[in-house]
């Protein structure tokens, strides 16, 4: 039998924790990073046997207790913490025909009324699906693409565009992970999925990390060939009228470099006349 999502996500997450993290003695040559099955069996109060069984793909319903102890075994956040409910079969993932990619009017207005901060509402695909015209002008009117993740991954300058490429396309393969294990099912999300696969060499890589997690408060810098670098401060928040969506929105510390080439940003998008 296949190795299971369940069992390749313990796997992954297994090899992350050192027996030092989970307050346990490293005794002998380990051939593998991370904790033995036996030990993570151990900590969660479960037979090595079932353990093994649940990463070979053999077993495939835990319970809910057994899952949750697992998490604390395994030291997860609460994105991953949620991620293993739902491979687990515990938690309800989303119907694609559930997510709508219609942008509430009242969003757009409030969008319009932020001019000096880059703003986009994007969907599990991380398709862009809105953004404001300083927004536009930051992602260089989106020449490349309206997806995120195909300009992270496929645009051949986005390792100039983004100043820490390397973290950016890690938490964006985490970012979609999360995404893909809440609707599996979403056509758009696999075909996204599909693509990247097919075409980028370092998102597979990452990809089999298994890594799942969404954004949280977090600078980025970029580089734009019109105004320069700058670091900007990323706020994201669901969008409870439309499940699915994000709403992220950028700014830069007051009178700060980086404040300064927002500026000039925001001008240059003035003077070209956009919709959201």
């Amino acid at each position: 039998m296949a190795q299971s999502e369940l069992g390749a996500y313990l796997s992954t997450r297994r090899a992350l924790v050192s027996p030092g993290d989970a307050n346990l003695p490293s005794v002998g040559r380990r051939r593998v990073p991370g904790l033995r099955r036996e030990e993570v069996a151990m900590l969660a109060g479960v037979s090595v046997d079932y353990y093994v069984r649940l990463e070979q793909g053999r077993e495939r319903t835990p319970s809910p207790q057994v899952v949750g102890a697992l998490a604390v075994a395994l030291r997860l956040g609460e994105d991953d913490r949620q991620h293993l409910f739902r491979l687990a079969g515990l938690s309800p993932r989303a119907r694609a025909a559930a997510v709508s990619d219609r942008v509430d009017l009242s969003l757009l207005e409030l969008m319009t009324a932020w001019p000096n901060n880059p703003t986009i509402v994007y969907n599990r695909a991380f398709d862009v699906l809105a953004s404001n015209p300083i927004a536009d002008a930051l992602f260089h009117s989106w020449t490349h693409s309206r997806n995120l993740m195909h300009i992270v991954f496929t645009d051949p300058g986005a390792r100039t565009f983004y100043q820490d490429w390397r973290d950016v396309a890690r938490n964006s393969a985490a970012g979609l992970r999360l995404g893909y294990g809440k609707a599996p099912d979403d056509p758009r999300i696999q075909q996204v999925l599909t693509e990247l696969l097919s075409s980028s060499p370092e998102f597979a890589e990452l990809w089999t990390r298994h890594d799942a997690h969404g954004k949280a408060l977090q600078s980025k810098g970029f580089h734009h060939r019109d105004v320069g670098p700058m670091t900007l401060t990323m706020q994201t928040f669901d969008v409870r009228s439309s499940p699915g969506q994000e709403l992220v929105v950028y700014h830069a510390a007051p009178g700060s470099t980086s404040a300064h080439a927002l500026a000039l940003l925001g001008s240059l998008a003035a003077s070209t006349p956009q919709s959201v």
